[in-house]
This record gives C-alpha cells, structure tokens and sequence, in this order.
C-alpha cells in the first residue's frame, strides 16, 4: 500500500511521464480536474486502478490536441489527494480542492462510500462532478444536481446470478422456489444496494434466503460465515465485499472447501482471486461493468478490444484490465466531450452540457437521466473458466456457456 508521501511522488512521476511533448510547442493551458483517491486504506487497489485509467485518458486526449475552447488550446491535468480511503477525508479534500485549489471540475473517488460523502460539498459549491467509480442506486436518489455517474447501479451487480439459479432449476425440473441463497455483504451503501437488488430478484423467484451477513468492518475473517454455509449446504452463494472482502472470501473458502454449485462475487479482478486463488476462483460469476469483448467503441479509443490491448501495453501488470480502470477512462473521455459541446469553462455551461450528454463510448453508451445516473448501462457478467473471464451473460454477448455446478477443486 502507498503512503501519503509516495503517493505524492507517484503522482509527480506520472505527470511528466504522461505529459505529451506536443504541449511545449503548443502552448496549451491546463485544465485541471480535481480528485480525491485513495492511494492508502482498504480500497488502495482500486484507488490505483482509477488512478491507471484517469492518467491513461489525460494522455491519449492530450496527445490528440488537447480540447479546444473559444480559439485557445487546453490540456487536461488532474489535481489528486489521498483520501485514504476515508468517507469524511475525502470530504475535506475536495472542498480544498475547490476553496482553496479553485479547481471548478471533479473526478469522482473509488467507491460508493466515498462518493456519497463528498456530493453535499459539490452541490455546495454547484461544482460538476463526474464520476465512474460509485454504483451505489441511493447516490441518484436525493436529487443532487451536480452528480453525473457513468456506470450501472449497483442493485444490477447479482441478480443475473439469481436469475442463472432459476433458469438451471427449472432446467433441472424443479421449481425455482426450491433454491437456496446464502449471502454476506459489506456493509457499505454499495454492497448494501447489491443486497437489495439481489432480495428483490430472491423473492421474484419464491426462493430461500438462508444466509444473509454482513461483514466485519476490517474484513479480515468470515469463518463464521463459512460454517454456516458447509451446514447449510445452499444452492448458490453470494458475496460482495470490494478487493479486501472478495479476496478474504476466497482464501477462506479454500480452508473450509466451500462446494457451492453457484457462485457470485464483486470485485474479482481487482482481489486478484485468479492468481492468488487459481483453484479456488474456478466458475465463480463475477459482474463487470465492461469487457473487451463488448461491441463498443469511439473515435478516440477505438473499441473495447483496442482498448484493452493498449491499457495492457501500458501497464503490463493488467493481465486483466478492471473495469474501474476502463471507467475511470470513459469518466475523463465525458469531460472532454462535454467542455468541447459547451465551449466553455463556466461550471454552470459545462454543466448544462453534461445533461445533454449522448456519447458512445469504448465502454459503453454515455446518456444522463435527470437524477444523473446512466440508465442505459447493463452489467455483463463473467465466469473465470481455466483461470480466464469468459462472458457468460446476457446471452447475446455470451462468449461461453454457464459451466454448471462450479467443479470445487481444492
């Protein structure tokens, strides 16, 4: 994990390596979009995986001629903080960003907890906030104005797994209502959202709920949980707990040889459950918000395929590239897009331009609601077949069928 000062330092070697050479004959000025990220705490992993795709975005949207506004060339710069993975941190930091930085455009933070803490100070400020790392469905529903959030709600990330349940019951001729659920969830807006969606879809079907915990606050241990579930023996199992809480299930699914025939976990690109956990993580279901495979594409980053290739040639650490770092991209990619529509760096014309937003993207269509969340957007989902994500869902993007029951290879 990266403290404050190598943070700092991290960043300050990023922004020369991503300064385009083409700004020293241009003369462009900086257009400076803010951020807090975290960079220490329990969503460090992720926070650098947004930060991967900002940056990735600043220089391919710099290399190309910056934006032009009124005749005069600007380049993006982002101005970040740690936020160290602190709800009221984060806070704080992005009113010093906009009262005493005087930055007047925001990049969202990693997570839904995150992000809902610093939404009262943008509506304060009236400062435009972009953001594509918060799914939680409750950020879109206390009619902030200020709020434009890229990615697909939160209550969509499991329920196709209880839908997948359903369909193999009756498969199997039985009634769905015979299927059991076991589930534990962070208690975080986010994953208390992925609850919801997921009791909604539960009782859709008349199935049992047999299990339903919530996580300790440090994520370390959920033996209990486990025991529960070797007793229960349920039909499907569900977890949401971020990188730390996926990557806490799966070690200690190993320990209790966990043989659920349904898996669903959230976040397991960035748990690395695949390397760490190869035989672990075979056939578990894991939601995403963008795949390579996806038919999406835009002038700027071409598709989703070209994409992937060139965020793997630049980070090569990315044996798969998570869909935060794809989204944090398509979130710099909207503010582009939105400041060449408005001509112009008031935030209240800016603003007005995000509202009229309709952006294909290499991550999918861009369309704000009038509550700022972006409808359109469809969770895909993917199950790890021989240690690679295949997508297994909705069926006509499907590269591979649903490998059914999971093999529990301990």
């Amino acid at each position: 994990m990266l403290n404050s000062a190598r943070f700092a330092a991290m960043l300050a070697t990023a922004a020369l390596a991503y300064a385009p050479i083409s700004a020293q004959a241009q003369a462009c000025e900086d257009l400076i979009l803010g951020a807090a990220l975290s960079a220490t705490g329990i969503y460090a992993a992720n926070g650098l995986n947004t930060q991967h795709g900002y940056e990735f975005a600043v220089k391919k949207i710099n290399d190309a001629g910056g934006i032009q506004i009124g005749g005069k060339c600007f380049h993006l710069k982002i101005k970040y903080y740690d936020d160290e993975s602190t709800p009221a941190r984060a806070a704080q930091l992005v009113e010093r960003l906009i009262d005493q930085d005087k930055v007047k455009f925001m990049l969202g933070p990693y997570g839904s907890p995150l992000t809902k803490a610093i939404l009262p100070v943008v509506e304060k400020y009236k400062i435009p906030l972009v953001q594509g790392e918060a799914a939680s469905r409750s950020l879109f529903t206390q009619g902030y104005k200020y709020q434009f959030g890229i990615v697909a709600t939160s209550e969509k990330y499991l329920t196709p797994v209880i839908d997948m349940a359903a369909a193999l019951a009756k498969k199997a001729g039985k009634d769905p209502s015979s299927v059991k659920v076991a589930m534990i969830y962070q208690d975080d807006a986010f994953s208390l959202d992925v609850r919801q969606g997921v009791i909604e879809q539960i009782k859709k079907y008349s199935m049992q709920t047999v299990i339903d915990d919530r996580m300790p606050k440090d994520l370390n241990d959920v033996t209990t949980f486990f025991t529960k579930v070797k007793a229960l023996q349920p039909d499907v199992l569900l977890i949401s707990g971020h990188e730390k809480g996926a990557a806490t299930a799966a070690r200690q699914m190993g320990e209790f040889k966990t043989a659920v025939p349904l898996i669903g976990v959230t976040h397991c690109e960035a748990a690395k459950i695949v390397s760490d956990f190869p035989k672990i993580a075979e056939g578990f279901v894991c939601p995403t918000q963008w795949d390579e495979t996806m038919k999406a594409s835009d002038p700027m980053f071409g598709s989703a395929a070209e994409y992937n290739k060139a965020m793997q040639a630049a980070h090569p650490e990315y044996k798969v590239v998570p869909y935060q770092t794809a989204q944090a991209t398509a979130a710099v990619y909207v503010w582009a897009d939105a400041f060449k529509r408005a001509q112009s760096l008031d935030p209240e014309k800016v603003r007005d331009a995000l509202t009229k937003t309709d952006l294909p993207t290499f991550y999918g269509g861009v369309k704000f609601a009038d509550d700022g969340s972006n409808p359109g957007k469809e969770i895909v989902m993917r199950q790890i077949q021989g240690g690679k994500y295949l997508v297994v869902s909705p069926a006509d993007v499907a590269v591979a069928p649903l490998i059914y029951p999971r093999d529990a290879n301990y």
